[in-house]
């Protein structure tokens, strides 16, 4: 039967939930429970009776409850399917269905309850306003991320004198409460780079006056973010021996230097020059994502809608699963409650809602020389470049995002076509927070 032959009947119940009522006629579910008997009598193995042999009858006795309960089940989905697009509803989540007549040699009747997406029109841009910042690489520019790059790889030298802020030790530690040694307060052999933090700051101070072969005891009271929850708040003494000093040295800035990053002729001069193309991509990108961030926020502000509760939810988990993955947290009680992600989720809902519009609206088609572009740019980060890209390229998962984060760029080129667009001057460090500050402490140590 096609779906003219059901009743279907549809609510506002608050917002955007709307209550679908279908009844489907019993003659509909008694031929579909009957397609499913016969087709069971050909495969179904029943003990006395050859294979393919089986009466209906039978089959029907022993199986008829089952197939009725997966017929009802399957036949309000796939009329479900039917009714919202007889009623040109779209919706936004997948639908609660609620049996309200299954009974055999009856019609089917059943409610399904979702959300619907809103309606969704973008107010003209051309009264928007954004600065783009104007930045140019400057030499003290790339002299700074140079200093930079000598930090990340410095050299340890061992020192009979006592370690500063950047130096290197070696310990062993031993902490206790109440005279017992807890999991993950004994070590040895553990190094740490001072100034770094990744110690109590109590065992950090201790060893800045300490040199090679000396040892201490002092007492301590573990913080409220100690990792060992049990000794949370607890005084503990600690035996420290420290084994070698390191001090640290920055490497020379010379061809030996330049070669360690990859660079094969050219010296220094090279190194200078790939660092500069770097720091330009760098502002390129930085200054498109000062605009995107303006865009977006003035699209949200001018174009506020009514969001599917459903999609809100789906967001918060997203974004508490990132935050547990990002801060490595395995229990979700340690997570912030679910209120405390709600803004963020509702931006995103929305902002994801204007641009799906935007690409309607403007008829934008996904540039796949762009898609290229980046399933390239994403290979060329990893060891095996050629493989990575056929792996991208065959999973369509991963391809779906490539195509969604290029149409999202689209969509920006359109908005900025609409918006007015001021130059601002602007610094490396100021668009990309790389601070000058933090690299005369780090010469300093």
């Amino acid at each position: 039967m096609d779906s003219g032959s059901m009743q279907v009947s549809v609510t506002t119940t608050r917002g955007l939930e709307r209550r679908l009522e279908v009844a489907v006629p019993g003659e509909r579910l008694a031929g579909e429970i009957d397609q499913r008997l016969r087709r069971l009598t050909r495969t179904v193995r029943v003990k006395g009776f050859r294979p393919g042999k089986v009466p209906y009858a039978v089959v029907k006795q022993q199986f008829g409850q089952q197939v009725h309960a997966e017929a009802v089940t399957d036949l309000m989905q796939s009329t479900f399917a039917e009714a919202v697009t007889q009623q040109k509803l779209r919706p936004a989540g997948g639908p609660r269905i609620e049996p309200i007549a299954t009974e055999p040699g009856s019609e089917l009747r059943y409610a399904a309850v979702f959300e619907v997406f809103p309606e969704v029109s973008v107010k003209a841009l051309s009264s928007a306003q954004v600065e783009r910042p104007v930045a140019t690489v400057t030499e003290e520019d790339i002299d700074a991320m140079l200093e930079t790059m000598r930090a990340q790889r410095p050299d340890f030298i061992e020192s009979t004198d006592r370690p500063g802020k950047g130096d290197r030790v070696t310990l062993d530690y031993e902490g206790r409460v109440d005279g017992a040694v807890h999991p993950g307060t004994k070590g040895s052999g553990l190094q740490v780079v001072l100034g770094e933090q990744r110690v109590l700051p109590e065992i950090e101070q201790a060893l800045l006056e300490m040199t090679a072969g000396e040892s201490k005891t002092i007492v301590l009271r573990f913080p409220a973010n100690y990792a060992v929850q049990s000794v949370v708040g607890k005084d503990a003494e600690f035996d420290l021996r420290v084994l070698k000093v390191e001090q640290r040295r920055l490497p020379p800035l010379d061809d030996s230097f330049a070669q360690s990053f990859g660079i094969a002729s050219g010296g220094v001069a090279a190194l200078r020059e790939e660092v500069r193309q770097s720091m330009e991509r760098e502002v390129i990108g930085a200054a498109r994502a000062k605009l995107r961030e303006q865009l977006f926020e003035q699209l949200y502000r001018d174009n506020p809608l009514e969001l599917p509760q459903t999609m809100v939810d789906e967001q918060i988990t997203e974004l508490q699963a990132d935050m547990a993955r990002r801060l490595h947290i395995h229990d979700p009680r340690q997570l912030p409650t679910r209120e405390a992600f709600e803004q963020s989720a509702r931006r995103r809902v929305a902002l994801g809602l204007l641009i799906s519009e935007i690409v309607r609206s403007q008829d934008l088609k996904v540039d796949r020389a762009r898609v290229e572009q980046r399933v390239e740019a994403a290979a060329a980060t990893q060891p095996n470049p050629q493989e990575v890209r056929r792996q991208y390229l065959a999973n369509r998962e991963i391809m779906r995002q490539f195509e969604s984060a290029v149409l999202e760029e689209q969509a920006i080129d359109w908005m900025l076509s609409q918006v007015r667009v001021i130059d601002r001057p602007s610094s490396f460090p100021e668009l990309t927070g790389f601070g000058k500050n933090s690299q005369a402490e780090s010469q300093a140590e």
